[in-house]
């Protein structure tokens, strides 16, 4: 069952178009990551899955509900970190998630939730005196009130450090496991490679790319490098390679080649420096980053997106 579906999703505010037609299928227990430049749509397509923003056309449905229509049943059964959330400094990390409690009728112990993210020593601490990053943990503590079936996180790893930001990753991994599925912006790419199953590129207001990380490289035709090491260059086994088709560039450090390649070219490097006599003792290949398959995407003028790469649409393939 997918928990979370668009379908022509479109909102216009006057003559801009914040999003455009947008279909989208997500389902049960996935970790579902949603990228888009600034002003890409991104926030206006979470709006109206939380109700706050009504669509100009299409539909959006939350648990097999109209986000709209049924918008309290769908709140009840979902957790929400929004992006830059405001804690009243007076109050304690308790008591903030003590209110969120009593708000779900929930029954969980606010202490656990505290320990779970990491601030059961701030306890008691007025939030006002919270780091960004503390900040940032209690509004995912009060997220997770209630066992929510639906995490919505905008951007969750604002503020944390290095080992903040791998805690979180560890606790979404959790969620997912027991079948939450998470809904998960963020611009810290990274984070998104690392946790999501699939990912969604938004490009001003259409949905140009969805698919796991790889069949994004697969689609977007993305390069890599590859770093061949041989026992001695053989003359002509540089040119060979620079000469083979979806070679951009090669780069020479004693003996080792680096090689700026199409994924699919990679073999046929090999077997070019093997022809020209050179004896590859080992290679290495690191893939495009999410952050480059997104400028491919996304950039200017890189790639011309289409829905044509949108793949999978229904897929949730574990990791």
């Amino acid at each position: 069952m997918a928990t979370i579906e668009l379908s022509g999703l479109t909102k216009t505010y006057g003559d801009v178009t914040a999003l455009s037609g947008v279909d989208l299928s997500v389902p049960e227990g996935e970790i579902f990551g949603f990228l888009g430049p600034n002003g890409a749509g991104k926030s206006t397509a979470i709006g109206i899955l939380l109700d706050f923003v009504r669509p100009t056309a299409g539909e959006a449905r939350v648990f097999g509900m109209d986000a709209q229509a049924q918008s309290l049943a769908i709140r009840e059964r979902t957790g929400v970190l929004p992006e830059g959330y405001h804690v009243y400094d007076r109050l304690s990390g308790r008591e903030h998630v003590e209110f969120a409690v009593e708000s779900k009728a929930a029954s969980e112990d606010p202490d656990g939730l505290l320990e779970r993210v990491g601030l059961a020593d701030a306890a008691d601490r007025a939030a006002g005196g919270y780091s960004k990053g503390m900040k940032q943990r209690l509004a995912l503590a009060m997220a997770l009130v209630g066992d929510p079936d639906l995490l919505v996180l905008d951007e969750p790893s604002t503020g944390l450090d290095p080992a903040g930001a791998r805690e979180i990753r560890e606790l979404i991994r959790e969620e997912s496991a027991a079948g939450t599925t998470v809904f998960f912006s963020s611009h810290i790419l990274s984070q998104v490679e690392a946790v999501c199953d699939r990912v969604g590129i938004l490009r001003a207001g259409e949905l140009v790319a969805v698919d796991t990380i790889e069949g994004l490289r697969e689609a977007a035709g993305t390069r890599a490098t590859l770093t061949v090491t041989v026992a001695a260059l053989a003359d002509g086994a540089v040119e060979a390679v620079r000469e083979t088709p979806g070679v951009a560039s090669v780069s020479v450090d004693g003996s080792r080649l680096v090689v700026d390649v199409e994924d699919d070219a990679k073999t046929a490097v090999l077997s070019a420096l093997e022809d020209a006599g050179a004896d590859v003792e080992d290679f290495e290949t690191a893939e495009s980053s999410l952050e480059e398959l997104f400028l491919s995407y996304t950039g200017d003028g890189e790639r011309e997106a289409t829905g044509t790469a949108v793949g999978r649409d229904g897929e949730g393939g574990r990791r």
